[in-house]
C-alpha cells in the first residue's frame, strides 16, 4: 500500500488535498502569495523525496528557477496591451519554457523540478473545488441543456474526424476533442492526466487552443452583431465556442453586459461537465488505452485509473455540500487564484521546457491543426443553432 502511495499520481493528489485543507483551516494564510508559494515549494519538495528521489538541494534550486520563470510570465501577461489582446500567463509560460529548451537546452541542474504532470495533477485537485454543484442551478436549465448537447455532439464529431478522417492516434484525438468541446486548456490538461498523455502532445494542444481563441474573441462578436443576434443568443454562442474563460469574458464585453453574463453562464455550465468528462474518459482509457493485452479487471482498472480524478471529485463534493454557497465560493477562490494558479503556471513552464520545437513543427502536425480547425468550425455552427433555438425567445 505504501509503495503505491509513492507514485506521482498519488503524491500529486495528496499535495492538492493538503493545500485545500490549508485553505479551509487558514484562508488568510493562503491568501498571502509569499506564504502560499513557500508552502507549495515545501509540499512539492517533500513529495519529491517521498517518491524515493535522492536530492542534494538541486530540487529546490530547480524549483526556484521554474517559479521565477512562471512569475515572469504572469508579469508579462499583466501588461495592459497584453490584457487587451486576451493573452493569458499560460501562453507566456509555455513560450518562455520553449525558448529556453530550444536555445540553450535543458541544463541537468534544472531538470529535477521540471515535472509538468506533477504540478498539473495537484492543481487539478484544487480546480475541483471550483466546480460547485450549487452553481449548476445558477447556470440554468437551458444553459445545462446547451452545454450537454454541445459537448457530446462536438466531442463525438471531433473524435471521429481526427481518428477516422485525419488518421490521428486515439490519444491525440481524445486530447483535441476534449479541448475543442468542453473548456479548452483545462479540459486538455484534465484529459491528459486522465489518460496519462504525452506532455509534448499536451503542449501542442494548449498552444493551438490559445492561438485559435484570440481571433475568435474578436471575430465572433462582430459576426453576432452583423447577424443581429440578441445579446442572450450571442452570449450563449460565445460561451459555448470560445475555449478560454478570459477570452469568453472579453468577447462578451464587446457586445454588452447581458451578452457577457450569458457567455459566462454557458461557459460555467460547460466547466461543470469537466469532472464528469474526465471520469468517463478515465474509465474508457483504462479499458481501451495502451497495454490492452492485459485483461481488464478491477485491480487493473484501479491501477490505471488516475487518482487525481478522485481528488477532483471529492474536492467538488466537499466544497459544494460542506459549506454554504458563499463560503464555498470564497474558499475555492482562495485556492484557485493562489495555489492552483501557481501550480498551473509551473506546469506550463515545464511543458515548454520539456518540448522540442522540432516536434511541434513537424510536417505531420498539420493533421492536428486541420482536425482542430474542422472541429472548431463544427462547434461554431452547432452551438449557434442550439443557442438560437434555446435563447431566441428570452
Amino acid at each position: 500500500m505504501l509503495k503505491s502511495l509513492k507514485s506521482e499520481d498519488w503524491v500529486a493528489t495528496i499535495i492538492g488535498a493538503v493545500i485545500l485543507l490549508l485553505v479551509i483551516l487558514s484562508p488568510s494564510f493562503m491568501k498571502n502569495y509569499a506564504y502560499m508559494s513557500v508552502m507549495v515549494a515545501i509540499l512539492a519538495y517533500l513529495g519529491y523525496l517521498f517518491m524515493g528521489n535522492k536530492d542534494n538541494g538541486r530540487f529546490l534550486l530547480s524549483f526556484a528557477v521554474v517559479y521565477l520563470l512562471a512569475w515572469l510570465a504572469t508579469i508579462i501577461a499583466g501588461f495592459t496591451p497584453i490584457k487587451t489582446m486576451g493573452l493569458e500567463s499560460v501562453f507566456f509560460a509555455v513560450i518562455i519554457g520553449l525558448l529556453i529548451r530550444n536555445t540553450v537546452g535543458l541544463p541537468k541542474w534544472l531538470a529535477p523540478a521540471v515535472k509538468s504532470e506533477y504540478y498539473i495533477k495537484a492543481g487539478l485537485v484544487i480546480l475541483g473545488s471550483s466546480i460547485l454543484f450549487n452553481e449548476i442551478m445558477k447556470a440554468g436549465a437551458l444553459g445545462m441543456v446547451q452545454a450537454i448537447i454541445v459537448v457530446l455532439s462536438v466531442w463525438y464529431f471531433s473524435f471521429r474526424v481526427a481518428n477516422k478522417i485525419f488518421k490521428i492516434d486515439k490519444e491525440m484525438s481524445i486530447l483535441l476533442s476534449s479541448a475543442v468541446s468542453i473548456c479548452g486548456v483545462s479540459a486538455a490538461i484534465a484529459t491528459s492526466g486522465a489518460i496519462k498523455g504525452n506532455p509534448k502532445k499536451l503542449s501542442f494542444v494548449i498552444s493551438l487552443v490559445l492561438i485559435v481563441a484570440i481571433p475568435m474573441m474578436y471575430l465572433l462578436p462582430y459576426l453576432a452583431k452583423w447577424m443581429g443576434l440578441s445579446e442572450e443568443v450571442a452570449g450563449a454562442w460565445l460561451g459555448g465556442t470560445i475555449d478560454t474563460t478570459a477570452a469568453v469574458v472579453a468577447s462578451g464585453k464587446f457586445i454588452g453586459e447581458t451578452a457577457e453574463q450569458y457567455s459566462v453562464i454557458i461557459k460555467s455550465a460547460q466547466n461543470v461537465l469537466l469532472g464528469v468528462a474526465a471520469f468517463v474518459i478515465s474509465i474508457y482509457w483504462s479499458y481501451k488505452g495502451t497495454n490492452n493485452d492485459i485483461r481488464p479487471s478491477g485491480s487493473v482498472l484501479w491501477n490505471r485509473f488516475p487518482k487525481f480524478v478522485i481528488g477532483f471529485l471529492v474536492a467538488s463534493l466537499v466544497f459544494s455540500f460542506a459549506f454554504d454557497v458563499e463560503t464555498g465560493k470564497a474558499l475555492s477562490s482562495v485556492g484557485n487564484k493562489g495555489a492552483r494558479g501557481l501550480l498551473f503556471s509551473l506546469a506550463f513552464v515545464c511543458i515548454g521546457l520539456e518540448t522540442d520545437f522540432r516536434y511541434i513543427f513537424k510536417k505531420e502536425n498539420a493533421r492536428y491543426i486541420w482536425s482542430f480547425l474542422t472541429a472548431q468550425t463544427f462547434n461554431i455552427l452547432i452551438t449557434l443553432l442550439v443557442a438560437w433555438l434555446l435563447f431566441k425567445s428570452i
